[in-house]
Formats: structure tokens, C-alpha cells, sequence
């Protein structure tokens, strides 16, 4: 099953098509395969040493008050890798294969990494950030081992949510399946997404999952597109500005040369 749609980032228009046919891109693919053999990885080591495992989810997932206070600055990017289930692990890689793919093709490899590392890192220091004001206003009250400075944060929803940003934005008409049945535009598929996130986030940290994290990988996605757009739009006026600068030279040349010549009294015979 396949959708076809048009695709018009700053490399120019392209005609794929979509869906269960679309191949993986090869960063997707890596980024995949490294989190599905930390899932690995981490399950076994709950059934040998589940100590060992809630210690190293408490080193590499995202804990606020470790990585505020003992400058455990690895996590924003190595909570990415870690899952808490199957199905937390399948839905990020499938959304990330459907909505990445798209990107990367598009961007190429290095842009579409730095984007990922760039939405889950910025995802994780809004999340951080949130957390510490609504703890410092007493929006959400420390309770013990529930302190939401203690909770680690895990999964790549983060980067996630700010791949599907991206879709929604380059990408606004592509038809996609919501609930796997009813075909509605990206741009709206995205608005639905945002807006449960940020009315999930209205409850506050420490509820399990990070709906804040969500929400601040969208708006540095947003953030991020934003400054690309200005970038090129401020180069191409720059470009115009400089075209347009040579253009007057060669007129005054041209005019100057033709006074010249009329006062030497020189004429083109045909």
C-alpha cells in the first residue's frame, strides 16, 4: 500500500511514494538498528541483573536533578537509545522510518542527523527546564522517590515528534493514514499531535511520559526550520542585492562608453 505525493523542500519539487513501500534511508536504518540492540541489551540485563539495569537507565536515561547537579551532560542525547517496552520501541522506529525516511531523502544524511540529535537534544533541555520551574514554583511537589528531578526520562519521542514537526511543514499535503483508516492531510495529522501533546503536558512531570519532552522537540524542529528559512531567504537577497549591484555597474559602463564614443565620433557600420 502507497500514497503518492509531492515533495517540495529547498532541493526543489520531487514525486514519490509513500507508505509501506517506501525503503529505508541508511541513517534510519542505523539509528533503527541501535536502538532496537539497546532494547535488546536492556532486557536481558533486567532478567540477569535487574539492578545493573535500573542503574544504567538511571546513568543514560535523562534524570534532571543528575544531569542539573552532577553534570551528567551524556543523557540529553543518550536517553534517545533507551525504551521502556516493545510497543515504545516499535512506534518511535515505525514513526521514524515513516517520517524520517521522507527527510533524509530530501536532506541528505548529515542534515537529517543533525536534525535528530539537534530536536531529541533540545526535547530533552525544554523537558529539564520545565521540570525545574514547575518543582521551583510549586506547580508539582517533590514526593520522595516520585520526585520528578529523580524520574529518568527515556525514548526518542523527543526527536520523534520533531521529525513529524518537519513533515507536517515541508511536506503539508501528503495524505496520511490517521488511526491507520481515515487519510488526512500531515499538516493537520501534525496539529492533532501537537495539541494532545501540549493538553498531555498541562498535567505536569513525573506522569510517566514526557508530553513536555514532546512539545519541545516540536518547537525546536519549528525553531530550527525557522532559521533555515530566514538563512536562505537572507542569502538569496543578498544574491539579488549583488546581481542587482553588477547590473547598474555594467549600465553606468555601458553609458559611459557610449558618451566615449560619441565624442570621438566613432560609429558601428553595419
Amino acid at each position: 500500500m502507497s500514497y503518492g505525493f509531492r515533495t517540495g523542500g529547498w532541493g526543489g519539487p520531487s514525486y514519490r511514494s509513500f507508505g509501506f513501500g517506501f525503503f529505508i534511508t541508511p541513517v534510519v536504518k542505523r539509528l533503527v538498528i541501535a536502538n532496537a540492540a539497546v532494547f535488546v541489551a536492556l532486557a536481558l540485563l533486567r532478567v540477569f541483573s535487574p539492578t545493573g539495569q535500573r542503574a544504567l537507565v538511571e546513568l543514560f536515561g535523562l534524570v534532571p536533578a543528575a544531569f542539573l547537579f552532577r553534570l551528567h551532560v551524556w543523557q540529553p542525547l543518550t536517553y534517545l537509545f533507551l525504551h521502556g517496552s516493545f510497543l515504545h520501541l516499535f512506534f518511535n522506529m515505525f514513526g521514524l522510518w515513516m517520517f524520517g525516511s521522507a527527510l533524509e531523502r530530501d536532506w541528505g544524511a548529515r542534515r537529517f542527523l543533525r536534525f535528530y540529535f539537534l530536536t531529541g537534544g533540545g526535547a530533552a533541555l525544554f523537558s529539564v527546564l520545565m521540570t525545574l520551574v514547575s518543582v521551583k514554583a510549586g506547580w508539582v511537589a517533590p514526593r520522595g522517590p516520585m520526585d520528578p528531578l529523580l524520574i529518568p526520562t527515556i525514548g526518542a519521542s523527543g526527536a520523534l515528534y520533531g521529525i513529524l514537526l518537519a513533515f507536517g511543514l515541508l511536506y503539508p499535503n501528503t495524505p496520511i493514514l490517521f488511526m491507520f483508516l481515515f487519510p488526512i492531510p500531515a499538516r493537520i495529522f501534525v496539529l492533532i499531535f501537537g495539541v494532545l501533546a501540549f493538553l498531555s503536558a498541562l498535567e505536569g512531570p513525573g506522569t510517566g511520559i514526557s508530553h513536555v519532552a514532546h512539545l519541545g522537540g516540536m518547537l525546536v524542529g519549528y525553531l530550527y526550520l525557522r532559521g533555515d528559512w530566514m538563512y536562505y531567504r537572507a542569502v538569496n537577497r543578498y544574491r539579488d542585492w549583488r546581481h542587482r549591484q553588477a547590473r547598474r555597474k555594467f549600465e553606468v559602463y555601458m553609458r559611459e562608453r557610449d558618451a566615449e564614443n560619441d565624442r570621438s565620433g566613432s560609429r558601428w557600420i553595419n
